[in-house]
């Protein structure tokens, strides 16, 4: 039987493994002390990633404190992802990808309608993710904050404004986060069709989690 590489690296024993099918959500409670590794499956997926406290869901991911932190857009190994209240949440422990986005946000069926036409006014995406899986815990559209695109590619051009290019992952390629608090991760596997963000063509991520 061939070893999964995907776990052959791991030091501690896994405690979830689950594979979150293309356009959709996922929710988890993770623990202090454990990792959790995202997988690129099929490569050139966008992750779109919420994090709140489990003590306190008031207290969440901020891309405002996360970048000021570190003086950089751009999320790579190392980077401690801050809440509102300036207190790390989780650290990016390793990656196979150079950086993430901190900045792009998330797709909805507005801006959809805004950038591509009208007629994708119906297309599920991101926000409607988000709101699903918020909802089975009570929190709504006013808890969505500025999220992270695990595995996107948005570079800021000299005019500063940003694009929304081809991906710099690959297929299987990964990247791994340590709880530094006990956190709910709230996930949209992005269900974009109408850039580049997943190649035209979403696919599956796998989420494992190790203790």
């Amino acid at each position: 039987m061939t070893a999964d590489p995907y776990l052959a690296d791991l030091s501690g024993a896994v405690v979830h493994d689950e594979t979150v099918p293309a356009r959709g959500p996922w929710l988890h409670h993770i623990k202090a002390g454990e990792t959790l590794r995202i997988v690129d499956v099929e490569g050139n997926q966008a992750v779109d990633f919420l994090l709140y406290s489990e003590a306190d869901d008031a207290e969440r991911y901020s891309a405002q404190d996360t970048v000021s932190a570190q003086g950089n857009l751009f999320l790579r190994e190392g980077t401690v992802l801050r809440s509102n209240e300036g207190n790390p949440m989780m650290t990016i422990a390793g990656t196979s990808v150079a950086y993430h986005d901190t900045i792009g946000g998330a797709c909805s069926c507005e801006s959809n309608t805004l950038r591509y036409g009208h007629h994708t006014k119906a297309q599920h995406a991101c926000v409607e993710n988000f709101l699903n899986a918020n909802l089975t815990e009570g929190r709504t559209k006013r808890d969505i904050v500025s999220n992270i695109n695990f595995f996107m590619n948005v570079p800021v051009e000299a005019d500063g404004s940003l694009g929304i290019v081809d991906g710099i992952s690959a297929p299987g390629l990964t990247v791994d986060l340590k709880a530094e608090m006990d956190v709910i991760v709230v996930v949209s596997n992005c269900p974009q069709i109408n850039n580049p963000c997943n190649g035209f063509n979403p696919s599956p991520v796998r989420m494992i989690v190790t203790a």
